[in-house]
């Protein structure tokens, strides 16, 4: 593969609040997909793929500017590294080794601490340096977190590549490394749309798993590991989202805001999810190494986005291959415990193509 099909351009997108500049990078592949990332929060703020037709699409949602990333995106987390813990950790607390460590509650009315805290990283600025590989453009991102951040233990050096591959595939790689033991559970959180306007009702999602982890009226996991057969949430055949959410909508949550426990190996990369849309022919297909798969369908979404859309309940859902929500109080679920002189290691690759 010519390395010279690969188009990288990196612009300012603002200035932080603290002054920090902020910079967006444009990833093109060989076929005219299209990626932008800011490296506040490693955010994937666009990202552009062809329907049946060629016709281009941008099929993630997120805001125009620096300044509403700053002010609202800790509500909604669009396009966002979520770290040192994604998901929810019950009453903000675990234990290693004996020793526990509080963070902080900021899951509105719940006694949770979700995504990572309130500067969490999708609040951080990261290094960025843009290669180009015979895979396709790519953005290798760098985060320090330091001991302490956000209540979370040891120093933690994190990167992650995102590569726009000439597959029309946006892959994100994970790796990260520690120096004192923590707890380390990372994901992308990008609602798609793949009409690019309107609501996802109309999409149908497959997602592969037998099991999932039912949650209390605080969204914490109780620790059955549970099947999917005969409740709202069995997705092993495409179902039109419309009609799965609809016995989910009178209830607090409004849809589904669920872990999935994927069928096959954890550590091995497999199919996760499919989310095809028959309006414009776009097909998602989702693999990951990880154990979960955190299934939210944008319930409470409630703000004004890019290019002046109104974003309301259900314009987008979030695919976030993850561990499992609350794992550190969990043993039987999978570790997400990291100890020096060991290695986190995640891909997840999210495929686009028509039909």
């Amino acid at each position: 593969m010519d390395y010279l099909s690969c188009h990288i351009e990196k612009e300012p997108f603002g200035v932080t609040d603290e002054g920090a500049p902020v910079y967006q990078y444009t990833l093109i592949n060989d076929r005219g997909a299209m990626v932008k990332v800011i490296n506040y929060g490693a955010i994937v703020r666009e990202l552009w793929v062809p329907d049946r037709t060629g016709t281009l699409f941008d099929v993630v949602l997120g805001f125009d500017s620096l300044v509403d990333y700053e002010r609202e995106n800790s509500n909604y987390f669009f396009g966002a590294i979520m770290g040192r813990y994604a998901n929810r950790i019950a009453r903000g607390r675990f234990s290693i080794d004996g020793i526990t460590y509080q963070l902080a509650l900021n899951d509105g009315d719940r006694p949770n601490s979700l995504h990572g805290g309130v500067k969490g990283f999708h609040t951080r600025l990261f290094k960025a340096v843009p290669m180009k590989t015979p895979d396709g453009p790519s953005l290798v991102m760098t985060y320090f977190s330091h001991d302490g951040e956000e209540g979370f233990p040891g120093n933690l050096e994190l990167t992650v590549i995102y590569t726009l591959t000439h597959r029309n595939e946006l892959k994100i790689e994970y790796s990260a490394t520690v120096d004192k033991p923590t707890v380390v559970n990372l994901t992308n959180h990008s609602y798609f749309n793949l009409s690019g306007d309107g609501t996802i009702l109309d999409h149908e999602l497959f997602i592969n798993a037998d099991h999932y982890t039912p949650v209390d009226e605080n969204l914490i996991p109780t620790g059955e590991i549970a099947p999917v057969e005969g409740t709202p949430y069995d997705l092993r055949r495409f179902r039109k989202l419309k009609e799965a959410i609809e016995p989910l909508k009178n209830t607090k949550v409004r849809g589904f805001d669920i872990n999935y426990v994927l069928n096959g190996k954890p550590g091995e990369l497999k199919l996760a999810a499919v989310l095809r849309n028959p309006k414009t022919g776009i097909v998602l297909e989702m693999y990951t190494t990880e154990p979960g798969l955190q299934l939210y369908t944008g319930n409470f979404l409630n703000v004004k986005g890019k290019r002046g859309r109104y974003y309301e309940p259900y314009s987008g859902l979030c695919l976030e291959a993850q561990h499992f929500p609350d794992s550190p109080n969990h043993p039987n679920f999978p570790s997400t415990l990291l100890r020096p002189g060991e290695a986190y290691h995640q891909l997840t690759i999210y495929k686009f193509s028509t039909e």
